[in-house]
């Protein structure tokens, strides 16, 4: 189930869970047995709505290539946009499945619309440990969000 609300003047989906470190979106709904509990299925990957305010419009985005196999925090790609220029972190380890050549090819539709453009789909090699480290669930969620937001208007990196 879809789970939107309005924070601090973002779209923010709050039945998915966020990787503070990369900015990116995990959806692990894919990746879940009947009971709930991690199971071996794919996860889908994307930039977050801070992640596209602050990078500015993507001007060019590469992405690992499917049967890749990333780690946690190392490189999953990069992207050039107008406010930065960089490496996109991978939010967990394991093996690139697809990567979406709509985003590759119109890169600036990330920018746009997150959530509805994903870039990579990866089989993870250890949920278990790894969503340990993301920020989910709807409350915490809710309330890692207004504060990175509040962080990035302090630093002047987003306008009020």
């Amino acid at each position: 189930m879809t789970l939107t609300e309005r924070v601090k003047g973002y779209e923010l989906r709050l039945d998915l869970s966020y990787d503070p470190a990369s900015d990116l979106w995990v959806d692990t709904s894919g990746c879940t047995d009947a009971s709930g509990s991690p199971g071996s299925g794919v996860v889908v990957i994307g930039l977050d709505p801070l992640g596209a305010e602050t990078s500015g419009t993507l001007a060019q985005l590469s992405l690992a290539a499917p049967g890749a196999e990333v780690r946690r925090g190392g490189p999953l790609g990069s992207l050039e946009a107008e406010k930065f220029v960089g490496p996109l972190l991978a939010p967990l380890s394991g093996t690139l499945v697809e990567v979406n050549s709509e985003a590759l090819a119109q890169p600036a539709k990330v920018h746009h619309d997150p959530y509805g453009t994903w870039l990579v789909k990866l089989r993870p090699s250890d949920l278990g440990a790894d969503l340990d480290t993301l920020v989910r669930g709807e409350a915490t969620v809710r309330e890692w969000f207004e504060s990175r937001v509040d962080d990035y208007r302090r630093q002047g990196v987003l306008a009020e």
